[in-house]
């Protein structure tokens, strides 16, 4: 057998490129299959008036492709994956418009383009209460905005909101806060001042002190913005994502500098949805108590004895009435489930005000009769 030329690839390797151009063919094939039932998906809601996006639905054909994943590829790039052709799968039914806490590479924007795809269309607002209001009077089909974090807390804007607006949470995003160090500098040695957002300076203490010890901390309105003016300055840096760093022309000097690997911020995403139960659901409430000795007792002892998980429960001042507070409240289940219906109606007869703000797919959440 004759050798093969010295810059030549082995025949093997030819044979699998060849393979590979095949699959593609397939691919693309079954591609423009799958949008051609989307487009026809499309007209059917539209003659019904059923909006666009089916969080419910897309939540069930996640965990469906997630259960039948043999390997190699992974759970987490199979997410990435689908979540673009479902993303290309609404655009061709009707664009989404979508709009989020800006401006443009903060985290909020982040967490909206992971969740609906870089397909939608997505505009930032300068303040959480005018993405509440550009989904209330209908310019957008969704918003997204934060109300947690996982080292601090929650955010109480969005959750005061909700008293008066009668847009509903649809979703909810997860999504992991990762910072870096962004400069027009070469060495962070060259940094007198760092522009962040108060909480990415909470995040960020100890890489901070250790590390920039003697460098000025001013806040920004957002990370974002910090970006935008550490490019514009001489000796400055910010403390914002890596996205940000290709959108403001920055070096990345450092990054994973946040404090713990776990920081995690959630998002929500509001509309005028209200998302089928999927079987993997969560509930959001919101009520007043009576101003009576164990009453925040007797308001959630129904969930007790219905035997339903309550996943998180936190008090604000109610923004009407001094002294007096809401308590938000998060539920496994769905509204249409009759035990969380009946539920949440007998704590209605116990509270002074309850609201339901909504029910949804849990992000990422698997049930338990699906996924070992």
């Amino acid at each position: 057998m004759k050798p093969s030329p010295k810059n030549s690839p082995p025949p093997e390797l030819e044979h699998l490129r060849t393979a590979i151009d095949s699959v593609d063919q397939d691919l693309l094939t079954l591609l423009n299959r799958r949008l051609g039932y989307a487009k026809q998906i499309g007209q059917l809601k539209a003659r019904q008036g059923a909006p666009v996006l089916d969080a419910g639905r897309e939540a069930t054909v996640l965990r469906q492709i997630l259960n039948h994943n043999p390997g190699p590829i992974s759970d987490s790039a199979l997410r990435h994956i689908f979540g673009e052709i479902m993303s290309v799968s609404r655009e061709i039914q009707s664009p989404q418009l979508v709009t989020y806490l800006g401006p443009e590479a903060t985290f909020t924007h982040m967490a909206a383009m992971n969740h609906f795809g870089h397909f939608a269309n997505f505009t930032p607002q300068p303040s959480i209460r005018e993405v509440f209001g550009e989904v209330e009077r209908q310019a957008f089909h969704y918003g997204v905005v934060p109300v947690e974090n996982s080292i601090e807390g929650s955010v109480n804007s969005t959750l005061d909101l909700f008293y008066d607006s009668e847009i509903k949470i649809c979703a909810e995003i997860y999504f992991p806060i990762c910072h870096g160090l962004l400069s027009t500098e070469a060495a962070a040695d060259d940094i007198r001042v760092v522009y962040s957002h108060p909480h990415a300076f909470a995040q960020c203490g100890r890489w901070l002190r250790k590390h920039l010890p003697d460098a000025r901390l001013v806040e920004c309105g957002s990370t974002a913005l910090a970006a935008r003016r550490a490019a514009a300055e001489s000796g400055a840096a910010a403390i914002a994502s890596q996205e940000a760093a290709g959108i403001y022309n920055l070096s990345v000097l450092a990054v994973r500098i946040e404090d713990s690997p776990r920081n995690t911020t959630r998002f929500l995403v509001i509309g005028r949805d209200a998302p089928p139960v999927t079987g993997c659901d969560k509930t959001t409430i919101m009520f007043v108590t009576s101003h009576v000795p164990g009453a925040l007792y007797r308001t959630l002892k129904p969930m007790a004895d219905a035997g339903i998980n309550m996943v998180k429960l936190e008090s604000r001042p109610a923004r009407h009435e001094n002294w007096s507070y809401m308590f938000f409240a998060d539920l496994e289940g769905h509204i249409d489930d009759p035990q969380v219906r009946q539920t949440v109606t007998a704590m209605d007869a116990l509270s002074r005000f309850l609201k339901w703000l909504g029910s949804y797919p849990r992000a990422g959440g698997e049930s338990k009769e699906q996924r070992p």
